[in-house]
């Protein structure tokens, strides 16, 4: 496991899976370590992963100073890693909340980016949060499923802030519902650093249009990948980060929810490998 330090002292970990060339992977959350990621269904056998455990999070340290959790302040360890591996430009494959801290490294360093593979992204860098609204549209389409009329009204209460988090409605965040992601939401909790998670999107993280009008000159192609049954982003959100970015694709993951690489792995590494793989 190479640990390497941040610009404040900080040891940061990663972890590495596969062979060939480094994708580094930012994982989501907010600050949920990287383990949750697994081998992203399988994108393993085509690149080497590097899974980066954000601080506070997984392997990594926990800062002196808490105010280092706020996104834009993650960038310098994202940069901090590029020098750690040595690498002139990179390809950055980024998750969920994760996909804010990518595009914000894109927008200082765009001549360090190579490609970018933003899936099922929250877009909170360019001012586009997923909407209640959004999140139970996107949990109506499970109505026939069979743990539907449980799970429905504790949602709705706790994205109208009358009710707590239940884990009963944790299938909505997921295309299928079974064993394997039952136990995969089961982890969250303890694999989750939740004062650093609320710091993550602190006043002063995100200035979006500052953000857009950096994006709009980033060259590097980009995939912006949705799936069809997630609530945050819906597709409609996802497509209008794509539009932020001069060379970006559009793709929906038929049927996934938030963690595509679970619903259909061979679909998700099948579409994530052939956009790695194109070149000018």
């Amino acid at each position: 496991m190479p640990i390497f330090s941040a610009p404040d002292g900080t040891e940061l970990a990663c972890h590495t899976s596969g062979a060939g060339e480094p994708l580094v992977v930012l994982p989501g959350g907010p600050m949920r370590a990287s383990a949750y990621l697994g081998n992203l269904g399988g994108l393993d056998a085509h690149r080497q992963l590097v899974f980066l455990d954000l601080r506070g999070t997984g392997q990594s340290a926990v800062p002196e100073d808490p105010a280092t959790y706020r996104c834009d302040r993650l960038v310098d360890d994202v940069e901090a890693l590029r020098r750690h591996l040595g690498l002139e430009r990179m390809d950055v494959l980024a998750h969920s909340a994760g996909g804010s801290l990518a595009m914000l490294y894109a927008a200082r360093y765009p001549n360090r980016v190579a490609r970018l593979a933003l899936i099922t992204a929250t877009p909170w860098a360019l001012g586009l949060p997923a909407t209640a609204e959004d999140r139970l549209a996107a949990a109506r389409l499970r109505a026939s499923e069979p743990w539907f009329a449980e799970a429905f009204p504790a949602f709705e209460a706790w994205l109208s802030g009358t009710g707590e988090f239940d884990p009963v409605f944790s299938p909505f965040f997921y295309g299928r519902w079974d064993d394997t992601t039952r136990a995969h939401a089961d982890r969250e909790e303890d694999e989750t650093n939740d004062d650093a998670g609320d710091r993550y999107g602190a006043d002063g993280a995100y200035n979006p249009d500052a953000t857009r009008a950096a994006l709009a000159r980033v060259t590097a192609p980009v995939l912006v990948l949705a799936g069809e049954m997630d609530g945050g982003p819906r597709p409609g959100l996802a497509r209008r980060t794509a539009e932020v970015f001069p060379a970006a694709e559009f793709a929906v993951q038929p049927g996934a929810g938030h963690y595509p690489w679970l619903d259909d792995p061979e679909w998700f590494v099948r579409r994530v490998a052939r956009f790695l793989r194109a070149r000018d």
